[in-house]
């Protein structure tokens, strides 16, 4: 275990370096942060003394060996907007991040595992060739357009008319496909402090009811896969010669569809989850930016407009410490639910 944890904690070590060299290279073509910060005020000549003065124009390997050294010391720059050390602006948007990808996450796990099962267990039945439809154009459809879809029904509201409203079937009918809206689109909603910088929106009504549009939204990228996945794999672990086994030993088939066969099946999906939770970090971009939510994402997306370098170096530094870290749990989950499998590499 000790030996695994130092192996990830070298490979956190190296993705940091990675990402900072890239962050550094690219800065160039991200725009002038002078510009942004003081405006058609300032004269040329004063901006000029102000890159000196701020480094700007000192040589790359200059630049990159000075934000290293005080990167160490665990200082990654001030944000050239916010005035503010970059890292404390990270934490002040991460709570905001974290709960929407955890709620994503929720909604993920509890309809992928029945719907991939059932559609596995009974593959003609309508409703899962329903499902397996549906999950296409989930899949297909961008999430930012999902977003818009989604704020359109639920938020703004859609009045059909399409049927004679005349009629009682057409009043039905128009009244069964139409939308009053209401629910917000924006925000957090109400939140408790929890601690430090962290804020939470989990534990009032509020702050639930704000995070329900954006969670689902987020999901809808990710849900359609996981359900194909699950499917696939519990269509394969069915055909195995213990399944079969256990059924002409007479044991129930919920134990084995949902004990035996589902532990199995969980086994890569477990592996893609780490992979794709990362992603939907990633991901947060778009639906923080359609529903305003104060995460990460949308203050990523503002930084680059501003360019403000050391901000952006310290999101995408964060983001590949939160992928270093839920790969790390998802091994030692993996390790949990397959103990056959050794976590240093040595063999069972």
């Amino acid at each position: 275990m000790i030996a695994f944890l130092i192996k990830r904690l070298m490979h956190a070590v190296l993705v940091m370096f990675v990402i900072s060299i890239i962050s550094f290279a690219i800065q160039d073509n991200l725009g002038d942060p002078l510009r942004e910060m003081t405006g058609q005020a300032v004269s040329e000549a004063q901006r000029e003394v102000m890159r000196d003065e701020m480094g700007l124009n000192d040589p790359f390997i200059t630049q990159y060996l000075r934000f290293a050294g005080n990167a160490l010391q665990g200082d990654l720059g001030n944000s050239y907007f916010y005035k503010q050390p970059a890292t404390e602006v990270i934490l002040k948007h991460l709570p905001a991040t974290l709960e929407l990808v955890m709620a994503s996450s929720l909604i993920i796990i509890l309809l992928s595992a029945p719907i991939g099962v059932f559609a596995a267990i009974r593959p003609r039945n309508w409703l899962s060739r329903l499902f397996m439809g549906t999950s296409i154009i989930g899949i297909s459809v961008p999430v930012f357009l999902t977003a818009i879809v989604l704020i359109q029904l639920f938020a703004i509201g859609v009045t059909v008319d399409w049927f004679p409203g005349d009629t009682t079937w057409g009043s039905v009918l128009n009244g069964m496909l139409s939308t009053d809206g209401g629910m917000p689109s924006y925000g957090r909603g109400e939140l408790v402090h929890v601690a430090g910088t962290w804020s939470s929106g989990f534990f009032t009504a509020d702050g639930l009811w704000h995070l329900v549009l954006p969670a689902i939204s987020l999901a809808s990228i990710m849900l359609p896969l996981f359900i194909r996945l699950i499917r696939a794999e519990m269509m394969e672990v069915l055909q195995s010669d213990y399944i079969k086994f256990a059924r002409a030993k007479g044991i129930g088939l919920k134990r084995i569809y949902f004990l035996h066969a589902l532990k199995n099946t969980m086994l890569p999906v477990i592996t893609v989850g780490g992979v794709q939770i990362g992603t939907m970090v990633a991901y947060t971009i778009l639906t923080e930016t359609v529903f305003q939510w104060p995460g990460m994402g949308l203050m990523f997306l503002e930084a680059i407009t501003r360019s403000d370098i050391p901000l952006i170096v310290a999101y995408l530094m964060m983001v590949g410490v939160i992928f270093v870290i839920t790969n790390t749990l998802v091994d030692l989950i993996y390790g949990l639910v397959n103990p056959t499998v050794k976590l240093a590499g040595k063999p069972a």
